[in-house]
Formats: structure tokens, C-alpha cells, sequence
């Protein structure tokens, strides 16, 4: 039934075997490629994937482990110059929180360790 919870919103599928079901949800999702309208297949039908198996699962899953590294990332960042005691201004904190490039925020956090101000991690 785990197949099922997937598609559940769709009404197209709803009423579908999973046989015929999973096959259109995965084949959908692979021929919407990056287009937008993709992310909004994604979330019609990912409900709860946490058992399910396949390319659309995976590349969610990863998504989200990505979105968790930056996230973490940022907030090491932010840590280091607080507990520094340096003053960060809301422009710094925007710029660290929505920066999407982990080598870069890997960067800004090595220099944040001996940065004499917090601006000065972007040198």
C-alpha cells in the first residue's frame, strides 16, 4: 500500500493499480526533466516514499540530504562568528543562509574561524 500513499492526490491515478500506477508516476517525472512543472509532479505524488524504491525517490531523497548540508553548513558558519563574538550584520546573515554552493560555504567556514570581522570571510 506504500505505492498507493504516493499517488493517493493524483486523480488521474487514483483509482489505478499500482502495476500500471508506478510505471506513468516514475516515466512522468523522468520526461519532465528540469522543467519546472517537475517539482510540482514531485510533490503531487510524493507523499510518503520512506520504503519505495526507485529514480524519483532517490533523487528527492538527495535533494534533501543537499538542502540539509547547506543548511548546516550556513549555520556552522553563523555559530563560529557568534561564539567569535563578532558582529554579524542581517546582510552577512542573508548572504551565508541563502549562498546554494557547499564548496563555498566550506570556504567562508574555514575563514570564519580567524577572521578578524565577519565581512571579511567573503575575501
Amino acid at each position: 500500500m506504500v505505492g498507493r500513499e504516493r499517488w493517493r492526490n493524483s486523480s488521474a491515478l487514483r483509482d489505478a493499480p499500482e502495476d500500471i500506477a508506478d510505471p506513468i508516476v516514475e516515466c512522468t517525472a523522468q520526461g519532465l526533466g528540469k522543467h519546472p512543472a517537475k517539482h510540482l509532479w514531485r510533490n503531487l505524488v510524493a507523499v510518503d516514499l520512506s520504503l519505495y524504491k526507485s529514480y524519483l525517490v532517490e533523487e528527492i531523497r538527495e535533494e534533501a540530504r543537499a538542502e540539509t548540508l547547506l543548511k548546516s553548513r550556513a549555520e556552522d558558519i553563523l555559530l563560529v562568528l557568534e561564539q567569535r563574538g563578532l558582529d554579524i550584520p542581517d546582510e552577512i546573515r542573508s548572504r551565508v543562509t541563502d549562498r546554494g554552493d557547499p564548496g563555498l560555504l566550506r570556504r567562508w567556514l574555514t575563514r570564519a574561524v580567524a577572521a578578524p570581522k565577519a565581512e571579511e570571510i567573503f575575501v
